[in-house]
């Protein structure tokens, strides 16, 4: 399809009627869509036949103090990301210091279980008259807390996930 011969006086006239806040076929807005929308003009007429006026339009809001919209969001978007990246940093720093915590706990409730699966076998081996069978049920009701520091898996409190938007 080759373009229509006014095609860029359209574009020229669209720009001028954006730039000056009086848009009649688009929202004004300082982008390259309301830009076509206001010419009359398909989308790709800017950007791909008419790159030049696609860069003078640009310039032009640049010029005059203004922001593109298209950038404005942008760097939204790019602030928002970065708050996002700064939150996900700490909590990867918070769950490396859990995880070396719980590691820790199940260290020492691993060396207590060895210690009384140890002193149950001397029992045993050293004949206490009958005793063991008991003192096998009494370790198995038996509930072992390890001695945990508050900085331990007790500090650990789960964390609700994160919106990833």
């Amino acid at each position: 399809m080759s373009p229509a011969p006014d095609e860029c006086n359209r574009i020229r006239a669209a720009m001028d009627r954006i730039l000056a806040s009086h848009s009649e076929h688009s929202n004004g807005a300082l982008t390259i869509v309301a830009l076509a929308l206001e010419a009359q003009v398909p989308r790709n007429a800017l950007t791909q036949r008419h790159t030049g006026l696609k860069a003078e339009f640009y310039e032009q809001v640049r010029s005059r103090g203004g922001t593109p919209d298209s950038e404005r969001r942008l760097r939204q978007q790019v602030r928002r990301l970065k708050e996002i990246r700064a939150a996900d940093a700490k909590e990867i720093t918070q769950l490396k210091a859990d995880v070396e915590a719980l590691v820790g706990a199940l260290h020492q409730a691993t060396v207590e279980n060895s210690h009384l699966h140890q002193q149950l076998a001397d029992w045993r081996a050293h004949g206490d008259g009958g005793r063991a069978a008991d003192a096998d049920d009494a370790m198995n009701a038996a509930v072992v807390e390890p001695a945990v520091s508050r900085t331990g898996p007790a500090a650990v409190t789960p964390r609700p996930r994160r919106d990833p938007r």
